[in-house]
């Protein structure tokens, strides 16, 4: 009772809140995404995304060895190919960009870890995520597909696959894939819980994977829906995810919080492009403290329980860190 309890004497300085501090944002606990785009010569910056560019692989070293030097331990891999079709089929070439890419990083970075995109939105003349039906995506066609494209990854040299089409069975498919071509070893992180966000936007310019046609309603959840994000990750870890996903992660931070709640497994959020240009754009026009609210929207994921976050702030965060070392 007050005045005997006084919560503001662990407030009164910095090393004071230093020491009660209950979450912390740590380099460790980063991915960064990264844009590869088939070509010679690229370095494109993305209008949406500032500070943000698409890469060809003769000039990515310049990516990776800012990513490197500051210790961010992995980076999430999309492509931008050169050709495009109905099925996505430079998905699962064994010179499609991304085949590529992973090879090259493993050869120039052998300690960073690789993680894959697994999906078909970039490398589809539609922009749908799979196999087109009757102006739908055929979940089960999908499947076969992903197989092959998982497969080639694994073959290329990627640490970690990420299925982010949100097809049901995808996990369970992925990971009898893997095991049968002899690897048991590569772990999945499952977007989960993927919801079909109007967050996504600068992204889907930086990656030219906006639907040509409607949306994706029909396999990407409800932002309405609460409890069926719990069904979906119950069902992931069932069938073999190693890590589940929420994406987007400011708008869901309750998702995040449930599954924390729920399931003993490592929890990934995803600060989307959206995210990531609001406080860009805001920051700009000197209508807030960018530096402060990055860490502070960072913050809150970790808070609600997140152990991963994949983000486009990462080297912005990982500078911060290193100079308050």
């Amino acid at each position: 009772m007050f005045p005997v309890n006084r919560l503001r004497r662990l407030r009164k300085n910095e090393n004071i809140r230093r020491l009660v501090r209950e979450n912390h944002l740590l380099v460790d606990d980063l991915i960064y995404p990264i844009f590869i785009e088939d070509g010679k010569d690229i370095k494109k910056e993305i209008p949406s995304m500032p500070g943000i560019f698409r890469w060809s692989l003769d000039r990515v070293n310049e990516e990776l060895d800012e990513v490197a030097n500051l210790g961010i331990p992995a980076v999430l891999l999309f492509g931008i190919p050169s050709h495009k079709d109905e099925v996505g089929s430079d998905t699962w070439s064994e010179e499609g960009i991304i085949q590529r890419a992973i090879r090259h990083i493993k050869k120039h970075y052998p300690n960073l870890y690789i993680i894959t995109d697994v999906c078909f939105c970039e490398y589809t003349s539609h922009g749908h995520c799979g196999v087109l039906h009757d102006h739908d995506v055929d979940n089960d066609l999908t499947l076969e597909n992903t197989k092959k494209q998982v497969v080639s990854h694994a073959k290329a040299g990627a640490d970690m696959v990420a299925p982010s089409g949100m097809m049901d069975g995808v996990v369970k498919t992925i990971r009898e894939a893997l095991d049968e071509a002899g690897y048991k070893h590569i772990p999945i992180m499952a977007y989960s819980a993927k919801y079909a966000s109007s967050y996504y936007g600068p992204f889907r310019e930086a990656a030219d994977s906006a639907p040509a046609f409607g949306d994706r309603r029909t396999y990407q959840m409800d932002p309405a829906n609460r409890r069926e994000a719990l069904r979906e990750v119950a069902i992931d870890i069932e069938e073999g995810a190693d890590i589940v996903m929420v994406k987007p992660a400011l708008s869901y931070l309750d998702i995040i919080r449930d599954l924390r709640n729920t399931f003993n497994v490592p929890i990934a959020a995803y600060n989307v492009s959206g995210e990531y240009s609001m406080i860009k754009a805001a920051g700009k026009l000197g209508w807030i403290d960018e530096k402060k609210v990055m860490l502070e929207t960072l913050i809150s994921m970790k808070r609600a329980g997140a152990d991963i976050i994949i983000t486009y702030f990462a080297k912005e965060v990982a500078k911060i860190l290193k100079n308050e070392k």
